[in-house]
């Protein structure tokens, strides 16, 4: 097999930092090093100097909308992974709610074959559940398919999971972990309704946070909970966006041990309900951004251990989509290309440390979905793996984007990092905005409960 050496390298990994060298055989890392000397003797054929740069392990993001199929107008697998590997996300975990939504097995596996096909990065994909398909749910392969999603608010055609009945099934017999977007929708439709009295189609995007508000996500969040306890589910309650939800979490107990886990997206860390004004249909997503002081709780939740993971939710839409009216205008955002460098940038602000970053989108989400062997810079690992500059001023460009929908919500913001180089399975898939097309991802695997 081909070796690769990355040498000289500032390794940041499982809460450690130093100065070190990486030996890559084939897809799999071989030997790590803080001896320079002992490279040599591995030969290897190409040799990467890393100097003056980060090391981390490639990114898990566990929530992504890529769009394909049936939606390609606002995304694919190959764009969207494509936008992935820029970023320094090296796996995804992408969710159902596609034309037509993924709700058998049959359409997921057909998903598994287009991005076997098409997806720079690794990937597996959620089956969805509705409110008569349990009989495809028990059929889950937990050891290929990464989660079950229930929509138990924020309907998506017929995704909406209100059955009280259909809730106990799913939670009692799921065979793998239960990922949740946690809203309640009488709530949001009774504020929805109280807003449209007061403004009719005047409804500005400011009062977003006030349609989807805290109150709804606190009663759907503690629903959740509540059927996860009962049966003893494995539940993890996605994009968490409030204070009050950090309260149904538990700090104190391992990750590896947890039961009932929380994920923060980039967006709710990045921006509060002040950015209204500002960036209006560019910040509408569901669950609402909410708070400076919501903002500011979801931050030190991630540093008290109280949200486990960080992802993106990354969904596109294109301009047309989201540039109405607020009540016709699209949630959801793209944000898989930025969503390291904007941790990082968080970190240099000081709200946490780079390596909380690398704990929370690399090392957590390998160890919450019990991925095998990635999201760590470990011997007998996957080379998954990314080189980031952290002295190189990265401005958002329009240009510099590749979504397909092409426009981010950062667009203009200056960062202080820049990702150079991502490898996949021990290939450089992107090297200073160049692409290796010719890589493909490779389905993610998990441990089963028994292991």
């Amino acid at each position: 097999m081909n070796r690769t050496a990355i040498v000289n390298a500032t390794i940041i990994n499982e809460g450690k930092r130093f100065k070190g060298n990486v030996i890559i055989n084939g897809s799999q890392i071989e030997h790590i090093t803080e001896n320079l000397a002992e490279v040599s003797r591995f030969a290897p054929e190409q040799i990467i100097d890393a100097e003056g740069l980060w090391l981390l392990p490639g990114v898990i993001d566990d929530q992504v909308h890529f769009r394909e199929p049936g939606l390609t107008h606002k995304g694919d697998i190959y764009t969207e992974s494509k936008a992935a590997v820029a970023g320094g996300v090296t796996s995804f975990m992408e969710m159902p709610n596609t034309k037509p939504q993924t709700t058998t097995t049959e359409l997921l596996n057909e998903k598994f074959q287009i991005a076997s096909q098409k997806s720079l990065a690794n990937y597996s994909f959620y089956l969805g559940a509705t409110n008569d398909n349990i009989d495809e749910i028990v059929k889950i392969n937990p050891e290929k398919v990464c989660g079950l999603k229930v929509f138990m608010g924020s309907s998506t055609g017929n995704m909406l999971v209100d059955s009280q009945e259909s809730l106990e099934k799913i939670f009692k017999y799921s065979p793998t972990l239960i990922a949740t977007h946690c809203e309640d929708e009488s709530t949001i439709q009774r504020n929805l309704e109280h807003f449209q009295i007061k403004y009719g189609d005047s409804i500005q995007f400011k009062h977003h946070a006030e349609i989807r508000s805290r109150e709804a996500c606190f009663l759907s969040s503690e629903k959740a909970v509540s059927l996860a306890k009962k049966y003893g589910a494995r539940l993890h309650i996605l994009h968490l966006s409030t204070a009050d939800e950090l309260t149904l979490l538990d700090s104190k107990e391992p990750l590896v041990n947890k039961k009932i886990t929380g994920e923060v997206c980039v967006h709710h860390l990045w921006f509060n309900e002040s950015d209204y004004e500002r960036f209006g249909w560019r910040i509408k997503w569901n669950p609402s951004v909410k708070s400076e002081t919501d903002r500011l709780a979801l931050i030190h939740g991630l540093v008290s251990n109280h949200l486990d993971v960080v992802a993106t939710d990354h969904a596109p839409h294109l301009v047309s989509e989201k540039d109405k009216i607020y009540i016709n205008s699209a949630s959801g955002g793209p944000m898989v290309q930025h969503s390291l460098i904007a941790m990082l940038e968080l970190a240099k602000k000081g709200y946490f440390s780079p390596e909380l970053v690398v704990e929370k989108m690399c090392h957590a989400p390998a160890v919450l979905f019990r991925v095998e062997k990635r999201g760590f810079i470990r011997v007998g690992y996957f080379a998954d793996l990314v080189l980031v500059n952290p002295q190189k001023k990265h401005r958002v460009t329009k240009d510099s984007l590749h979504y397909k929908c092409g426009w981010s919500p950062l667009e203009g913001e200056t960062f202080g990092h820049a990702v150079e180089l991502t490898m996949v399975n021990g290939s450089v898939v992107y090297s200073k905005g160049v692409f290796n097309e010719t890589i493909k991802g490779k389905a993610l695997t998990f441990k089963t409960y028994a292991q």
